[in-house]
């Protein structure tokens, strides 16, 4: 692929408008933009717990694929009607939740997020990846989405939660409980 960014300071947003993939301009708080940034922001999030994992980690080409998945949501988000995604991205997801979750006791309480600094990490991905999915259904209400990218959202969330409390549990570590100070005998 070519140079695509030659300039980044293009001053083409100063007056509050940005470009989207099909040369079209929209301003920079339209439900697509917002969107953009919410998958941009959850992708971030997704890098920084991947710099908290060793290169080793048997989560890091999982997670680097999901990096390369959003960042294809992304370009679909920014060039209206164009599709990058797969629906055997979803089954990856699935496959790799149902994987994860094996290896988990059942969840009888709810837990509160941290543990670790990368389980902590996961939990934040997981909330981004909520209002990303807020901001894509908002989005599809006013115009049209790939429903594909909606679906792989709400699996991805899922997928962080279940990564969360397998994180939770390394080195010894847990998960911690929610404990509310109504209930009896806290």
């Amino acid at each position: 692929m070519g140079n695509r960014l030659s300039k980044i300071a293009t001053k083409t947003g100063d007056k509050g408008e940005t470009g989207l993939g099909d040369g079209s301009r929209v301003s920079k708080d339209s439900p697509r933009v917002q969107a953009i940034g919410d998958v941009d922001e959850l992708n971030s999030w997704m890098g920084l717990l991947r710099a908290h994992l060793s290169d080793t980690d048997e989560l890091q080409p999982l997670l680097n694929q999901i990096q390369h998945d959003l960042f294809d949501l992304g370009g679909e988000l920014s060039v209206p009607g164009f599709d990058a995604l797969s629906e055997h991205l979803l089954q990856d997801i699935e496959d790799n939740l149902e994987a994860l979750n094996e290896t988990l006791p059942p969840l009888k309480d709810f837990i509160l997020p941290g543990g670790n600094i990368p389980a902590s990490h996961a939990h934040m991905a997981r909330t981004v990846c909520r209002r990303a999915e807020r901001s894509l259904v908002a989005l599809a209400e006013t115009e049209d989405v790939n429903t594909l990218g909606l679906r792989y959202i709400n699996r991805l969330s899922d997928l962080m939660f279940v990564m969360a409390r397998v994180l939770a549990r390394r080195n010894n570590g847990q998960e911690i409980y929610w404990r509310s100070r109504h209930t009896k005998g806290s």
